[in-house]
């Protein structure tokens, strides 16, 4: 069973940055595809970002340019840097893994809420 564990959310004012970690359990961490979703109230779960084991990133249109995902293998942690955060960018954010950069895998962290409000 995987776990994983989302910390880094908060408040934020508009223009601010966030960085968020997701932290896995287990060894098989490295060789899979690592995403970030994210919720907000009344809409569907949406890919934000994902990374493949390589290093090979996709990002929403919303948020090019202004998040940055990464991993650290040797951590079996994901990163998510948000910078100029817009009050859109506010819901909830899951970290998730599995095998595609499009399609999320079975194992959701428990989400970490992101508000970006003056």
């Amino acid at each position: 069973q995987v776990q994983l564990v989302e910390s880094g959310g908060g408040l934020v004012q508009p223009g601010g940055s966030l960085r968020l970690s997701c932290a896995a359990s287990g060894s098989i961490f490295s060789r899979y595809v690592m995403g970030w979703y994210r919720q907000a109230p009344g809409k569907q779960r949406g890919l934000v970002a994902a990374i493949t084991s390589g290093g090979s990133t996709n990002y929403a249109d919303s948020v090019k340019g202004r998040f940055t995902i990464s991993r650290d293998n040797a951590k079996n942690t994901v990163y998510l840097q948000m910078n100029s955060l817009k009050p859109e960018d506010t819901a909830v954010y899951y970290c998730n893994i599995g095998n595609s950069r499009y399609v999320p895998g079975d194992y959701w962290g428990q989400g970490t809420q992101v508000t970006v409000s003056s």
